[in-house]
């Protein structure tokens, strides 16, 4: 099923990222284990505020897995992602889905998810706290009211940890090259460098390409979400809160277990 607003314009997109994600959508995936993780932690804290087939946003919703997951429940689900191919993989993975091409940084939608979902990290694509807050108000508007919104955001200790080492996939039909990844702590800045070769139509070709993210700290993201009028913020240390006291969902959460990595639940 495709939705009215396939054809929403992409304003303003941060040309560096989508060159990246439409790049390596072929490549990119969260990984059955990290959506099934992300069911756990809804069932854990949002699930049963839900009416029965309450109707899911997932913004940023790449290839679609925890859609597909969502979808098996019996939740009506619609994604969104500003890149093309992304969602070209996302049609596939979760056929009976509603798909929308935007940005989420300006997004209008009116009042019809009873909830929102954003997960990888998908926010820290949006690299200023002004426009972070955009992101949260286009959220609110398109929720119900009592609806719940959850998402996890790196903090800079994450970027510390995982900066400045190497990756490379090499298969028959592409060569993927993780050049470094560099955190710059004055900046707050994040870059991942990557060369891709891959084989299209008996032609090798090479894509240069560059992702940029933010970290940002809890206070900053919980004051960015009562702004706009979100209640009751709860944020999750997901390494130090869910996976050491909440024993039930241990093993359950494993794709979500990151040092420095936070989860945010909220409503409307």
């Amino acid at each position: 099923m495709e939705s009215k607003l396939e054809n929403a314009n992409l304003m303003h997109e941060d040309k560096n990222n989508l060159a990246y994600y439409d790049a390596l959508a072929f490549w990119y995936s969260a990984g059955s284990a990290t959506s099934q993780a992300w069911v756990a932690f809804l069932e854990k804290f949002i699930l049963q505020s839900l009416p029965e087939k309450a109707h899911f946003l997932d913004i940023c919703c790449g290839k679609g897995e925890l859609i597909q997951q969502l979808l098996m429940k019996g939740y009506q689900v619609t994604g969104l992602d500003f890149s093309k191919e992304m969602l070209h993989y996302a049609r596939e993975n979760a056929p009976n889905g509603e798909f929308i091409q935007s940005d989420a940084r300006f997004f209008k939608l009116p009042p019809t998810f009873h909830a929102v979902v954003s997960t990888q990290n998908s926010f820290s694509n949006v690299t200023s706290l002004e426009e972070l807050t955009s992101v949260f108000y286009n959220v609110y508007t398109a929720m119900l009211e009592n609806g719940w919104f959850a998402f996890d955001l790196s903090q800079e200790e994450e970027y510390i940890l995982n900066h400045n080492d190497s990756y490379s996939d090499v298969r028959d039909d592409f060569a993927f090259n993780l050049l470094s990844r560099n955190y710059y702590p004055e900046e707050k800045i994040y870059r991942r460098n990557v060369v891709l070769f891959r084989l299209i139509n008996g032609t090798w070709q090479r894509s240069d390409v560059t992702l940029v993210e933010r970290p940002y700290f809890p206070e900053q993201v919980k004051s960015a979400l009562e702004k706009v009028g979100f209640k009751e913020v709860k944020v999750y240390d997901v390494n130090r809160e869910l996976a050491a006291n909440e024993s039930e969902l241990t093993g359950e959460l494993d794709g979500l277990v990151k040092n420095g990595r936070m989860c945010y639940v909220c409503h409307k």
